[in-house]
């Protein structure tokens, strides 16, 4: 039992302190039969949890990592199990310019498999200092940038560029590939695809869900299925709309009124600290972006708020592009649902969406993105003009 632990141990999370923190719990997945993995772990804040994968692709001779996670032991023994059938890591792929958290894993990776090719998205920024890669712990010398210096594996991916888009404190980039031989489109953030199933990695510990489905903070966390389903239900709210419409911050007196409880004086319940308030028909929120059978399709909806406003065209012309891979069959983001059925006929669906009255309404649970959006902008962290 102490190894397993041991096994789970991130000695840098203070770099990126997200829960949970020092020690990661990882699953390994198999996406597409002897062709795509799938190594998952989970990220958040306040027990705000939400999957985050990294994707294994077989090469002719060797594999492709893409989108890297931090190097547990537990990951690198899950991935020498594919190395020892498939061969040993040949590319590692960072296809995103401002995701931190796809990011702050690579160096350690790099220094694991000192061998394999290094491919970086264009337009790589750090906050608060904009530091040369080799001080990120990322060696220059074995570095190429996708497109500058052109891309990987050309006989077996086609790659696409979504962005720049100037952010003011950096850039919002990133590169997406269609792998011929699977048919699958390969995505960091942009699009994602969302079920109401609870993903596999929460069955290892599933005190997120079992605590955001609670109303009160001096409720019990109760392990049932319709706990888990509701409080994956709220997660998504949450790591969709940052405030959904449908969340209440309740009164520091009413919040303490509930906290520290008997049974709930530990660090998993958080003491009964518990800073929401949940309106009676959150439920209502969900239809818009949790398919109940089968995983809804989307722009993720924070970057439709917070980065897309005013760059439409930017994003249906990549979606266009996206279009030209006329076998396509499936969709493999970073985040929530994988693989999801992806077809040419979903990304016209979500041309049509961009392009209707729909997508520039103003729903309840975007409110809270809507004004954060508009107060970055008027402070001018945003820049007055967004596409580069």
């Amino acid at each position: 039992m102490v190894e397993e632990s041991i096994n789970k141990n991130w000695d840098w999370w203070p770099l990126f302190p997200l829960y949970p923190y020092g020690k990661k719990k990882t699953i390994l997945r198999e996406l597409i039969p002897g062709q795509i993995w799938s190594l998952e772990q989970i990220q958040g804040l306040y027990y705000v949890a939400v999957p985050i994968r990294m994707t294994v692709l077989k090469l002719d001779e060797g594999l492709m990592l893409i989108n890297p996670l931090p190097p547990t032991k537990e990951l690198v023994n899950e991935l020498e199990k594919l190395i020892s059938i498939h061969g040993k890591v040949k590319t590692i792929v960072l296809p995103s310019a401002s995701g931190l958290e796809h990011k702050i894993g690579l160096p350690a990776l790099l220094r694991i498999f000192k061998d394999a090719n290094i491919w970086l998205c264009p337009g790589q920024w750090s906050f608060p200092i904009n530091l040369p890669l080799d001080f990120l712990g990322i060696p220059s010398k074995r570095t190429r940038i996708l497109f500058e210096d052109g891309t990987p594996h050309k006989d077996l991916f086609k790659w696409s560029s979504l962005g720049p888009l100037n952010l003011g404190l950096g850039r919002y980039h990133e590169v997406s590939c269609y792998h011929f031989s699977t048919r699958t489109l390969h995505v960091t953030d942009a699009i994602v695809g969302i079920d109401s199933r609870p993903p596999e990695i929460f069955d290892f510990d599933p005190t997120p869900l079992l605590f955001h489905s609670r109303e009160r903070g001096d409720e019990p966390l109760i392990d049932s299925f319709e706990s888990r389903k509701k409080g994956w239900a709220r997660l998504v709210l949450f790591s969709s709309f940052l405030k959904p419409g449908k969340l209440k911050i309740p009164p520091l007196k009413e919040i303490i009124k509930y906290s520290f409880k008997k049974d709930l004086r530990n660090r998993r319940a958080h003491f009964g600290i518990y800073p929401f308030l949940w309106d009676a028909d959150w439920e209502s929120s969900l239809f818009e972006i949790i398919g109940e059978d089968m995983p809804k399709i989307q722009i993720a909806p924070v970057l439709q708020k917070l980065i897309f406003p005013r760059s439409k065209e930017v994003l249906i012309g990549w979606l266009e592009n996206i279009k030209s891979f006329k076998d396509m069959a499936y969709l493999i983001p970073a985040h929530f649902s994988a693989p999801v059925e992806f077809t040419v006929e979903d990304a016209n669906k979500l041309i049509n969406e961009i392009n209707s009255e729909k997508w520039d309404k103003l729903p309840e649970d975007n409110k809270f993105l809507m004004s954060l959006y508009k107060k970055l902008f008027e402070l001018g962290i945003i820049p007055e003009e967004v596409n580069i």
